[in-house]
């Protein structure tokens, strides 16, 4: 079989980027030190490895055969050794490939939504949507991520900020993350991901094809078809007014959301990265709110505040 040939659907090109990384010795087969003409698992090996024919396999790359049963899939999902996320990524590819022309329902922040948002208090809160476009933030949130755009960005629909747009295009956003390139992957991980589970949502391709054209760095991670599963991530950041410090940032999906998610940013008890997010809260109130000790310490902070807390 020609291994240079190339499916054209969304799955056969999932399958082939994840056949590409793993070697044989991954596996467990063993290799004779034969010259690849493709890195990592040929068709051939991986088929067999799965217990499905070379011929089926191939037609699955090509595109050409779908609804692959989910026994199929998760035979091939352990042949390539794939995580939890990659594994649900491949069976939402696999799924009824006639056009879905049901419209996707409006993101709204319903007054359950902010009621969930002021529950977490001080810590800072961004609500995305499924194409990573920001809903609404808290006051700490917008100080945190985005302290440089309009408190009231977010609802202004037609401009309303994307955290994958501000990773990719904004120079504030990327000096946030000391590990930058590790934070560009799991943004990409997660947009993949939101375009297997909403393939025919015209604004999210969209958004797509303007990073691709507006960022080399995107399109080059875009074309490895990562995944990266919504649910937690452990960064440091380097911001303008506290400096540096360690966080976790945990997306939580919204009942009924339609894809909508609430991520709330904390750091562990009584470390210095929580005393900077504390500090970070109390530059925002009004000087004669803040503690003594803020009062005479903080330097002066140029902080919009947010029309909503």
């Amino acid at each position: 079989m020609d291994e240079t040939t190339r499916g054209t659907s969304s799955l056969g090109e999932f399958l082939s980027t994840r056949r590409a990384r793993l070697k044989p010795a991954d596996v467990g087969l063993r290799d004779y030190g034969d010259r690849r003409r493709v890195p990592g698992l040929r068709r051939e090996e991986l088929a067999q490895l799965a217990g499905v024919s070379v011929a089926y396999y191939i037609r699955l790359e090509q595109g050409l055969s779908l609804n692959a049963s989910p026994q199929v899939l998760d035979a091939l999902a352990t042949a390539l050794r794939l995580d939890e996320a990659e594994r649900q990524h491949l069976h939402t590819l696999s799924g009824d490939p006639r056009p879905r022309r049901r419209r996707l329902p409006a993101e709204r922040v319903t007054a359950a939504v902010r009621q969930l948002v002021d529950a977490f208090g001080d810590s800072p809160v961004v609500v995305v949507g499924r194409r990573s476009d920001v809903l609404t933030w808290n006051r700490a949130g917008h100080a945190l991520f985005a302290g440089h755009l309009d408190p009231g960005s977010p609802d202004q629909v037609a401009t309303r900020p994307n955290t994958a747009r501000l990773v990719f295009l904004d120079a504030h956003t990327r000096e946030l993350y000391v590990d930058w390139p590790r934070k560009a992957r799991d943004v990409v991980g997660k947009l993949r991901q939101a375009v297997g589970q909403y393939p025919n949502d015209p604004q999210l391709a969209s958004l797509i094809g303007e990073l691709s054209v507006g960022s080399s760095q995107f399109a080059k991670l875009w074309a490895e078809h990562r995944v990266r599963a919504w649910d937690m991530a452990e960064y440091r950041m380097c911001h303008p007014v506290v400096g540096e410090l360690d966080v976790l940032q945990h997306s939580l999906p919204v009942p009924r959301g339609h894809g909508m998610r609430v991520v709330v940013t904390t750091a562990a008890s009584d470390s210095a990265s929580q005393a900077a997010l504390r500090l970070l809260h109390q530059s925002l109130l009004p000087a004669t709110e803040r503690p003594a000790t803020t009062r005479q310490t903080a330097a002066p902070v140029h902080v919009v505040p947010s029309p909503r807390s």
